[in-house]
């Protein structure tokens, strides 16, 4: 027996008063067999007159945002859940890259048909909400209770590299095996540098599901580098480290700035790869600086970082590299305790040397630290 939210049934029943089938698709049936709760459900709405009919039905009940009438997909928020309405659709791939695609709608389309251009066969479960009815083509629960990953079909798993990159997060959160011919056709995909087609942003994006919402994140961290996927350099140490960090994770920001910070330490990849988030390369810089001097492989920090040290950032950092609990401590004395405010209140006036002047004395303080800790 399939349970959605009942709150969703008045308006299937005014969508079936003008004979439009609904069908609950995608992820939120994925993740029912999968027995994990989801507020985000994709419908595909069968036999509506036009986009403009679902519309115009929908609008009763809240704020409707269309998301490109090409792509035919209408957005409502009702309470707290988020509803995706679309028409049965085609892609058809007309250039390079995940948005290279010509995008066709269907008034009448059948579900098998409908369903195969998507990417995965756990993706591509359907419940047919008038008949009550699961819709399993592709023998996606199947796969489910195997704990395996597999795609639809070969050739439109292929016209879209960033399936590259789900494929490898779903295997993380969900624990799952990549299936034989998933992996090869993913190795030779790489081979021929597809993912170079994506902007980084849509790399980021699937590397941080990967990592934040894996309970084992090194299935997938593993996962990236035996299909040889550079992003990160892994050895034995991050991963262990990685997976430390899961076990008292903050659930905010925080925890992506912190498993970045573990996997570019020591590394020859760019942290540009992945992300062109100045604030965020701006933190994760903040950290291995601070790390290099705690494990002594420089002898002072730089005043411009340790002015605006993060310490409970820090903390959660150097907890997942188990450093001892007397450094952790001890972070607070690595703020710099004179500013440029206190130059300029004991008569100094602001110049270029301001720099060199609070350098050479945070230089002072961390010399007296170093002293005392010995």
């Amino acid at each position: 027996m399939f349970e959605y939210p009942n709150k969703l049934n008045i308006i299937f029943d005014k969508l079936n008063n003008y004979n439009i089938k609904a069908i609950i698709v995608g992820g939120f049936v994925r993740d029912y067999f999968l027995q994990k709760n989801s507020k985000d459900i994709d419908i595909e709405l069968y036999n509506a007159s036009s986009f403009e009919q679902i519309v115009e039905i929908l609008k009763e009940f809240g704020e409707t945002n269309i998301v490109g009438k090409s792509f035919g997909v209408v957005k409502l928020n009702l309470g707290n859940l988020e509803l995706d309405f679309s028409l049965p659709r085609l892609d058809n791939k007309i250039s390079s890259g995940h948005k290279g695609f010509s995008v066709q709608t269907f008034k009448i389309l059948d579900f098998k048909t409908a369903s195969k251009r998507r990417d995965f066969t756990i993706n591509a479960i359907g419940y047919d909400v008038s008949s009550k009815k699961i819709i399993d083509y592709y023998n996606g629960i199947d796969d489910i209770k195997n704990k395996k990953l597999r795609f639809i079909d070969e050739k439109s798993f292929k016209e879209d590299p960033l399936r590259i990159l789900r494929a490898v997060q779903f295997c993380s959160r969900f624990e799952f095996e990549m299936d034989e011919d998933l992996f090869s056709t993913c190795r030779e995909m790489i081979k021929e540098d597809l993912l170079k087609e994506l902007p980084t942003e849509r790399i980021f994006s699937e590397i941080k599901k990967l990592l934040l919402k894996s309970k084992k994140p090194l299935i997938g961290l593993k996962l990236l580098d035996d299909l040889n996927i550079k992003i990160f350099e892994i050895n034995d140490e991050k991963l262990l480290d990685v997976n430390n960090f899961v076990n008292f994770k903050t659930d905010n920001n925080d925890d992506i700035i912190v498993m970045l910070a573990i996997l570019y330490r020591d590394t020859k990849y760019n942290l540009e790869q992945l992300t062109n988030s100045k604030t965020l390369a701006k933190k994760i810089n903040m950290l291995l600086h601070v790390e290099d001097f705690i494990l002594k492989k420089t002898d002072t920090i730089n005043y411009n970082i340790a002015k605006n040290l993060d310490l409970n950032l820090l903390s959660l950092f150097f907890k997942a590299l188990h450093v001892e609990k007397n450094i952790l401590n001890n972070l607070e004395s690595l703020k710099p305790k004179i500013d440029g405010k206190e130059l300029i209140l004991k008569g100094l006036k602001p110049s270029k040397e301001f720099t060199n002047i609070l350098q050479t004395l945070y230089d002072e303080q961390i010399t007296v630290l170093l002293s005392q800790s010995q």
